[in-house]
């Protein structure tokens, strides 16, 4: 969808009316005005290359780990990267992942993962640094006493600050504390604030999200924004709001989701959706791995998918989405992948496509005006603008709003 302005004759390769309320909220707010400044009447054309939203995926450590020699491993890559401009670490981070026996540490998933997405100029989000849920909390340090507890907290905090410093660029900083905290039962309600300051000792600039589910759903939102309030009254540096996009069934409540986002938006903190499969957890097929969907019931999971995004998408807080795998070589809820096992594309796939690099894409031609401008509605992101054989990168940022590239 791209909205031209009256300076410039239009002949886009796609525009769509807006004609409901939410792609009138997408056109106002992840849009923007680019200027381009050029002799009277040369072709101009514009070619969208990246999103600035996130529109990403979970990455699966066994491609980066005991899986790197498979032959799916290098399709794994090259789907990721046709789809995605945006990852999180599935299960590499996770404490009990890395350090299974005290002492005994493993960084070289991690390594493997943040050098792959840096090659690729990928945005990585760190999940997750702590996870308080008693079951995913090693066994080796529910033996400590509380002095060494705290000890082994602070120098996880300060190790993974510093030794990726400014290579993530956000972490989950103690997974789903809405639903159980262990350290906080050992060490009080200060072991928040504690972590935070002891990753910011390693890394002063990480940002430092929470992140949980049930959220979305509309069941657990209060208490959530509760919970957020709460930490940064006690100076607990949140740096934004990880909702999970799973906790739903074979369907999603739309209002719920609308109420949810718009509960959160309040808080004025960015919104990540950070771990979406369709169908969801409280699905069969997130109880039965071998479920398999009906060929109506692929096309219904499309038609979810797109409508899901479309109501986040038009939400201005909500700053990205990422699904919880999309191949169901690598997918908790294999039901829910874009791609099956032999790497054919679903019908969810080619929805999600249809959606971001063609509906919210921006590919337009057109001429500049008797005074040589040009101007054009496109979405936030970079863009190519080529005139007369010169080509030039312009970044339109959604802060900023308008962006401009001169030919003269």
């Amino acid at each position: 969808m791209v909205l031209a302005g009256a300076a410039c004759l239009l002949t886009a390769s796609f525009a769509r009316a807006a004609d409901s309320q939410l792609d009138r909220a997408i056109a106002e707010h992840r849009t923007g005005t680019l200027t381009v400044l050029t002799e009277p009447g040369h072709e101009v054309r514009v070619e969208q290359l990246r999103h600035e939203f996130w529109f990403g995926a979970a990455i699966s450590s066994g491609p980066f780990g005991w899986q790197a020699d498979s032959p799916d491993t290098a399709k794994y890559k090259e789907v990721f990267l046709e789809n995605f401009n945006a990852a999180v670490t599935e299960n590499a981070l996770k404490w009990h992942a890395m350090e299974g026996k005290q002492g005994q540490i493993d960084y070289s998933i991690v390594d493997a993962i943040l050098a792959w997405t840096e090659e690729n100029d990928i945005p990585l989000r760190g999940h997750n640094i702590f996870w308080g849920v008693p079951q995913f909390v090693p066994g080796w340090q529910k033996s400590l006493d509380d002095d060494a507890l705290r000890e082994t907290i602070k120098n996880r905090a300060v190790t993974i600050g510093r030794k990726y410093k400014g290579r993530f660029a956000e972490y989950d900083l103690n997974n789903e504390m809405l639903h159980a905290n262990y350290y906080e039962d050992r060490l009080g309600p200060q072991i928040t604030k504690q972590m935070a300051d002891w990753v910011r000792e390693g890394d002063p600039e990480a940002v430092l999200y929470l992140n949980d589910y049930d959220i979305l759903t509309g069941s657990r939102v209060d208490d959530y924004v509760v919970q957020a309030k709460g930490l940064l009254a006690q100076g607990v540096p949140i740096g934004g709001l990880g909702v999970q996009g799973h906790f739903h069934g074979d369907r999603f409540d739309a209002d719920a989701l609308k109420r949810s986002l718009e509960t959160l938006a309040e808080l004025k903190l960015p919104i990540r959706i950070t771990e979406f499969n369709m169908p969801g957890q409280k699905s069969r097929y997130g109880r039965d791995r071998n479920a398999r969907l009906s060929d109506a019931e692929e096309e219904a999971k499309a038609k979810a998918l797109v409508d899901y995004y479309r109501i986040c998408f038009a939400q201005p807080a909500v700053k990205g989405i990422l699904m919880w795998g999309f191949w169901e070589g690598a997918n908790w809820i294999p039901a829910s992948s874009l791609y099956r096992r032999d790497w054919t594309p679903t019908p969810a796939a080619g929805a999600y496509r249809d959606l971001v690099y063609r509906e919210w894409w921006t590919d337009w031609k057109g001429k500049a005006d008797g005074e040589g401008r040009c101007e054009l509605r496109a979405f936030y992101g970079k863009h190519r603008v080529t005139v007369g054989g010169e080509s030039r990168v312009v970044e339109l940022k959604g802060d900023v709003g308008k962006g401009e590239v001169s030919f003269r």
